[in-house]
């Protein structure tokens, strides 16, 4: 009797432990945050069906928590446009359709969110978005857009510039459920930009970039919004002492000449903006044909699109790579 009373008892214990691990499984919430400093790398190997409900993401306008996998988006930087087309997301999409560059052009058709300076509120409140990616140009309306879905500002700093951008590009990937591609497509351009400094290193040209914009001139070092090429890729500055602003330091023929770099990096703005001075008529200066990129055929046009709208994107930033080590 006392073996059956036993028997019993144990068969009742097991059961209730197994309801009991039952419930804890299914009531519990994962969720994935992205701190504006740190990369969100270790969900890389979470499946679409374990994704997490919630992704909160920290940012420096605050803090903003979206669901996972949202369905209707409004995006207006065009590097998180650029990454999310890289890592093939399928969502419904409301972006400014004006101001896009020709490797997004394929986003035209979307719903237009607005000019890139100025978003429609009236067209994204009746678009009716999950979530809603600004950046610098539209700041202004971040607390506007925030009162229609939850806004998330995209940080992308020229001193910090490839620790956001991976950032970003992980952010994404976990809202999506895209991880394990995101790690690939980070992989292959890590491994482009210690090409390009193996290829810097070993050379002696001191590179210049310079903006042109309806015949006027500004440059631009270590530390700018172009600072990429001396800050990630190593490429060596003709001038060490050019001032970090948001619309570069002034220039002139004059110091151009006085710089003599090897390298004369230019970024025509006018080219992008409908400017009626191309930058290369701008550039056709005597002083700057006897600097050392002039003799040497090495006045560089940047593709504008890509460095002066494009943004840090999957797409972009391995474009940006390729064409300053091209110029090498």
């Amino acid at each position: 009797m006392r073996k059956i009373i036993s028997a019993a008892l144990c068969t009742t214990l097991a059961m209730s432990m197994l309801v009991g691990c039952g419930a804890t499984s299914s009531e519990t919430t994962t969720q994935v945050e992205t701190e504006a400093t740190t990369s969100a790398t270790n969900s890389d190997t979470q499946s679409t069906s374990d994704q997490a409900e919630d992704v909160t993401i920290t940012h420096s306008q605050g803090t903003t928590t979206v669901k996972a996998n949202p369905k209707k988006v409004v995006v207006f930087d065009l590097g998180i446009l650029d990454i999310m087309d890289s890592l093939g997301i399928e969502a419904e999409l409301a972006v400014p359709t004006d101001n896009l560059t020709s490797y997004l052009d394929q986003y035209k058709d979307a719903t237009n969110a607005g000019g890139i300076k100025q978003p429609d509120i009236e067209a994204i409140y009746t678009f009716a978005p999950d979530v809603i990616f600004i950046s610098g140009r539209q700041a202004d309306y971040y607390k506007e857009l925030n009162e229609i879905a939850p806004t998330v500002y995209v940080d992308q700093e020229a001193t910090t510039y490839m620790e956001d951008f991976e950032r970003n590009v992980n952010t994404i990937a976990t809202l999506f459920g895209k991880q394990s591609l995101a790690k690939e497509q980070l992989a292959e351009i890590e491994s482009l930009v210690e090409k390009a400094k193996e290829k810097t290193e070993a050379s002696d040209e001191k590179a210049l970039i310079i903006l042109t914009n309806e015949g006027s001139l500004s440059a631009y070092g270590k530390g700018s919004r172009y600072g990429i090429i001396h800050d990630v890729l190593g490429v060596k500055a003709a001038d060490d002492t050019i001032e970090v602003s948001t619309h570069g330091q002034e220039a002139s023929f004059e110091y151009i000449s006085k710089v003599n770099p090897d390298i004369l990096f230019v970024v025509d703005r006018s080219a992008v903006v409908g400017g009626e001075v191309k930058g290369s008529d701008t550039l056709d200066n005597d002083l700057v044909k006897q600097t050392n990129a002039g003799k040497n055929n090495k006045i560089v046009y940047l593709d504008a699109e890509t460095w002066y709208l494009g943004g840090a994107g999957l797409t972009s930033v391995k474009s940006m790579i390729e064409e300053v080590v091209n110029a090498l």
